[in-house]
């Protein structure tokens, strides 16, 4: 049986009290960080299902970039067009500053779902996140260890140098690394960026294993990063030697885990994001849901949801990996 959503415990959301129109339908719109990331396509899943069966309308819009401002323009635009929630999987920790305040004070509630502005959170009113940001760091590093014996160097494959949330994890691989004795016999060699974009990340993955032939893991913290990275060791045959982990889908990672080339990698549901949004503020205009830290509310197939501290919400508890065992029971 295929598994589309990810049960687990969620947790926080904000603090705006918007006024929502009754008598129209909510109109809610998701801005990627760039096109062509299948990613988002299931997290598009999650709010079209939702909004199907609330009566809200949903649309999604995105850069063809995941640059620091590529997203302003889209931003405008949904205030131009006066929507009634913009959520967004930010660029960048500050550079949409500006923008996302101009969308507060024109009466639009501003949810972060993917990822955050840390350090900005006043220029949101919720975040939603697929998991507790503050603990991927380290789980990804005990992956990559568990997998290489614990001993050897390692690097790190990431998006863009301003993807918040990936630099947030990045932050969390270091300090594990730096303060965990069972980590002693690791040597993080490179952190290099693939901006998300599929010939970049390959680039830069046959850049790592020229420059460091000694080279024994890699972390790709990105579903793009990982799967280009996975690619380059299956054409090179060296999976024996070089294992690839981090956060993919699935679907995509499927066919790397099935020959080998791919032991395990880790994720949440993306899915799960888009349909909580959707409830979530369902709830708030209908005002069974109050933006408040420390307020519950039921999702279906959720459960019971919290509102945390920042007003950060998570879709699941823990991380899930992903091996030959059960790479089978997922479709996303």
């Amino acid at each position: 049986m295929k598994t589309k959503l990810l049960l687990g415990l969620t947790t926080a959301v904000g603090l705006v009290s918007a006024a929502f129109a009754q008598d129209d339908p909510l109109s809610i719109v998701y801005i990627g960080k760039n096109t062509g990331n299948p990613y988002f396509d299931s997290i598009t899943g999650g709010f079209e299902d939702a909004c199907e069966s609330l009566g809200c309308e949903f649309e999604f819009v995105a850069p063809a970039t995941a640059e620091a401002t590529s997203q302003i323009p889209f931003i405008e635009a949904q205030i131009q067009r006066g929507v009634e929630v913009i959520a967004i999987a930010p660029n960048s920790p500050d550079a949409l500053n500006q923008v996302l305040r101009q969308a507060q004070d024109a009466g639009i509630l501003v949810l972060t779902v993917n990822g955050d502005i840390t350090g900005s959170e006043e220029f949101r009113d919720a975040a939603i996140l697929p998991t507790n940001f503050d603990i991927v760091g380290r789980d990804q590093v005990e992956l990559v260890g568990s997998l290489i014996g614990y001993e050897g160097q390692i690097a790190i494959l990431s998006a863009t140098t301003e993807a918040p949330d990936q630099n947030k994890w990045i932050v969390g691989m270091n300090e594990t690394l730096a303060s965990d004795p069972k980590y002693a016999n690791m040597e993080l060699v490179a952190t290099v960026y693939g901006d998300d974009q599929p010939e970049k990340s390959t680039t830069e993955m046959e850049a790592l294993l020229a420059n460091y032939p000694d080279l024994r893991g890699v972390i790709a913290p990105t579903t793009v990063g990982i799967a280009a990275a996975a690619q380059v060791v299956q054409s090179r045959g060296i999976s024996d030697q070089v294992q690839v982990t981090g956060l993919g889908l699935p679907s995509e990672m499927r066919d790397f885990i099935k020959d080998g080339t791919v032991d395990a990698f880790q994720l949440w549901s993306p899915y799960n994001q888009g349909w909580l949004v959707a409830h979530f503020v369902d709830g708030l205009t209908k005002g069974t849901i109050q933006n408040e830290v420390g307020a519950t509310f039921e999702v279906p197939n959720l459960g019971t949801i919290t509102i945390n501290e920042n007003n950060s919400i998570n879709t699941q508890s823990s991380l899930t990996t992903f091996d030959i065992n059960n790479i089978d029971d997922f479709d996303f």
